[in-house]
């Protein structure tokens, strides 16, 4: 994808954050299936994740070890030549945030999460 406005990265990056914080499995599947592409993969210095299965998969566990904890997005999402970053936070809905890092994505030819690469700058 050479061109991707940063409105479209925004609609892709909040259904991703959606799969993040959903806890019904049906749903988080559906939210999964609008953000990413059917072989997108994910990395960080934690997890790795490959297809719609493996991020399911992934999130579910990260959702049973911090019950309650939300994601959320602490900047703007930058967005050129198919690409985009945001910095994003994890903790309880009404409390600090307990981890925070910055997320790198690739985007396929339909606006979809080709590839996530995450850094946490706090742990």
């Amino acid at each position: 994808m050479t061109e991707l406005n940063t409105p479209a990265a925004e609609a892709t990056v909040a259904a991703y954050l959606e799969s993040w914080n959903e806890t019904d499995p049906a749903r988080r599947q559906a939210a999964i299936a609008r953000a990413w592409a059917a072989a997108g993969t994910y990395r960080d210095p934690l997890m790795v994740s490959d297809g719609h299965a493996g991020i399911d998969a992934m999130l579910a566990a990260v959702q049973a070890r911090f019950p309650g904890f939300v994601l959320k997005r602490i900047s703007a999402v930058e967005a050129h030549n198919g690409s985009a970053r945001f910095a994003w936070s994890l903790g309880p809905a009404a409390g600090p945030s307990v981890v925070e890092g910055v997320d790198f994505c690739a985007f396929d030819q339909g606006g979809r999460l080709e590839r996530v690469v995450g850094f946490i700058d706090k742990m």
